[in-house]
């Protein structure tokens, strides 16, 4: 049960963390690059932000511990650990899936509205900002619905 992909200290899970961090730089880009002041006006896109710099900083933590755990070859079997991993993913792909949800509607509702904010392509790349975070939430979702299964052995083995 160990050797399940996807599982901390396995290169399933580095490869999950790594798309989790580029996919979050990747939405903090699109939100940021030639930002106007009118998007601090919007809750939901301050609060994608806020969300993704977070996400970015966990999963870059849990893939160098990831990594760690491969050069030394040597599962982490801390059953204290992988709960606070667990719990950290919950929070965090919880908050992707939260933050996600409302940017896509705050950007269809601008450009449904013909809003003279969304000159260029402003609003068309506050939507790849939320397509980027939604691919966040699915791969923090694999990660720690992986981590989850792998959970009750090491508490099962305690016993």
């Amino acid at each position: 049960m160990d050797k399940l992909q996807g599982t901390m200290g396995t290169s399933g899970s580095l490869a999950l963390r790594l798309g989790q961090a580029i996919c979050s730089v990747g939405s903090l880009l699109f939100m940021c690059w030639n930002v106007s002041f009118f998007s601090y006006s919007y809750p939901p896109l301050c609060y994608l932000v806020t969300v993704m710099g977070f996400v970015t900083t966990w999963s870059l933590a849990l893939a160098m511990n990831d990594a760690f755990l491969l050069l030394v070859k040597r599962p982490s079997r801390q059953p204290r650990l992988l709960s606070a991993v667990v719990l950290g993913d919950w929070v965090l792909s919880f908050l992707s899936l939260a933050v996600s949800c409302s940017t896509a509607s705050v950007a269809g509702h601008l450009i449904a509205s013909g809003s003279p904010y969304c000159r260029g392509n402003t609003c068309r790349r506050y939507l790849l900002s939320t397509a980027m975070a939604f691919l966040t939430w699915i791969l923090s979702m694999v990660s720690s619905l992986l981590n989850l299964w792998l959970l009750p052995t090491f508490y099962h083995l305690r016993l």
